[in-house]
């Protein structure tokens, strides 16, 4: 299980941002070559990601680049000057069919090729972002063996619905669960949307607590203040994970005496609750091993 709590954007022009961002404890690290980044920048972005990409992925750290769009003509460019062997993934957006991920799969494998990289290495985390791709989420979801992740971007979705945007979110709350089930359903992350108040740690913690209820697995931060309590609310606290090992303990127990069934507190334990308990314990076993190889 791959564990993708926070994934911090640094816009890709700010060389002292990106390596200022080495020293934060972000699960993954996403410089921008999109919309933080102004259109008399885009290739000095690609010159400052493309220098640091070995400083950035050191100790085992996800580097996943986020790229232009393929309508702008810059994707291609875009992808040549981010993959190679320190690159975990790309992440792009504006798609709205399964041939548009295909065509980015397509790019991406010339790109391997050309740096030398294994054919299928480098993963997509795709945004969904408008809704023509809420529409057809799953088949975005499970268009191609690269596809680990999916998000929604809440801030060009709203703008294709002529929304205005809340810091409640209620306005998207229907798109952003599609994408949680349709992520579940082609077995990859869930990944939220960025919450933009970023002087707002209440809003924060809420908005963040209720992605992990609707099924997303992690959250993108746009300040380094976001990571730590992105962290810790994707994160299995203790009480869980011992929670968890008694679900897993009493049923071991039940099923060696016969039993399809058993309880734990007063509360009846069956195949999805252990199910649950499983993946929950996964889940934190590989944050342990991430957080380790962060120390190493």
């Amino acid at each position: 299980m791959e564990a993708l709590r926070s994934l911090l954007f640094v816009p890709g022009n700010r060389r002292e941002m990106l390596q200022k961002a080495l020293n934060l404890p972000a699960d993954a690290l996403v410089p921008d070559l999109e919309d933080s980044v102004p259109a008399g920048e885009k290739e000095n972005a690609r010159r400052v990601v493309q220098g640091l990409l070995p400083i950035l992925a050191q100790g085992g750290r996800r580097v996943i680049p986020r790229v232009n769009a393929l309508s702008t003509g810059l994707a291609r460019d875009d992808l040549a000057a981010v993959i190679g062997h320190h690159t975990y993934g790309i992440s792009i957006g504006k798609l709205e069919s399964a041939r548009d991920v295909r065509q980015v799969s397509v790019l991406i494998g010339e790109m391997e090729g050309r740096a030398g990289v294994p054919d299928g290495q480098t993963r997509l985390a795709l945004w969904l972002e408008n809704a023509r791709a809420i529409v057809f989420a799953y088949e975005l979801c499970s268009a191609s063996p690269r596809v680990v992740a999916v998000a929604l971007g809440a801030e060009d979705f709203t703008d294709d619905m002529d929304m205005e945007r809340t810091d409640q979110g209620t306005e998207f709350l229907y798109a952003r669960s599609v994408v949680a089930v349709a992520a579940r359903a082609a077995d990859v992350l869930a990944l939220d949307t960025p919450y933009v108040n970023f002087r707002d740690p209440e809003g924060l913690e809420r908005d963040t607590r209720l992605a992990r209820n609707l099924g997303y697995k992690g959250k993108f931060a746009i300040h380094p203040s976001q990571i730590e309590p992105i962290n810790r609310i994707f994160t299995p606290d203790a009480q869980e994970v011992e929670y968890a090992r008694r679900v897993l303990k009493a049923w071991d127990e039940a099923e060696a005496q016969g039993r399809g069934s058993t309880s734990v507190d007063g509360k009846v334990i069956d195949v999805p609750m252990v199910k649950r308990a499983r993946s929950l314990l996964a889940l934190s076993e590989a944050i342990g091993r991430r957080e380790s190889q962060g120390r190493g």
